[in-house]
């Protein structure tokens, strides 16, 4: 992969950018969001696995903006719901509460020991030549009968760690990074990085 004067976050909800920032900070590389860089089309999420679709918007972004690109595609799986909402975590319903609502309301009546999920992300770096890598982890949680915390974003407020007894939405942000699927992938693909730059 080339060298990576650049990085821009391929991502339009400024939640995750925040995130993505913080978790890469201090790397010797700007950090750009795509609200930094000319308008880009929309990217597509056609595929059925969340590295594929990481893949599909890292290329777009970096074949389209001429900077390296980060992307990530993540999603909540619901093991009484076979999975559910997994790749349409985002697409049920049209903002963060409503989707909470949708979740909470097809979970009604399941016993907490079935209400067992966890969050994946998958995190792709591309370049503008089309090399790209993947990166991938998991967390697990349970999900909460009423959301509870003022933080984070997406179905935080109903993702509960059992053993810290607080929903991710309850955390701070640290905390949250130091135990999320994304902080996870990231801290996979900011240690790569690092030993790429210190190998030049």
């Amino acid at each position: 992969m080339t060298r990576c004067e650049a990085l821009v976050v391929a991502s339009r909800n400024a939640g995750k950018v925040r995130e993505i920032r913080e978790l890469l900070a201090g790397l010797f590389v700007r950090v750009l969001s795509l609200d930094d860089i000319p308008p880009l089309p929309e990217t597509e999420e056609p595929h059925d696995t969340f590295a594929a679709n990481a893949v599909e918007k890292a290329l777009a972004v970096a074949r389209a903006s001429g900077y390296c690109a980060l992307a990530d595609d993540s999603g909540l799986c619901v093991d009484a719901l076979d999975g559910a909402p997994g790749m349409k975590s985002a697409r049920v319903a049209h903002d963060d509460p409503a989707r909470i609502a949708w979740l909470l309301g097809r979970l009604s009546g399941v016993p907490v020991e079935r209400r067992t999920a966890h969050f994946t992300c998958a995190v792709a770096l591309a370049s503008p030549d089309g090399a790209v890598e993947t990166w991938e982890a998991t967390a697990e949680g349970v999900i909460a009968d009423t959301p509870a915390g003022e933080n984070g974003f997406g179905y935080d407020p109903v993702f509960l760690v059992p053993a810290l007894g607080r929903t991710f939405a309850q955390l701070s942000a640290s905390e949250k990074n130091s135990i999320s699927h994304r902080g996870k992938a990231l801290r996979l693909f900011r240690a790569d990085f690092v030993a790429r730059l210190a190998g030049e």
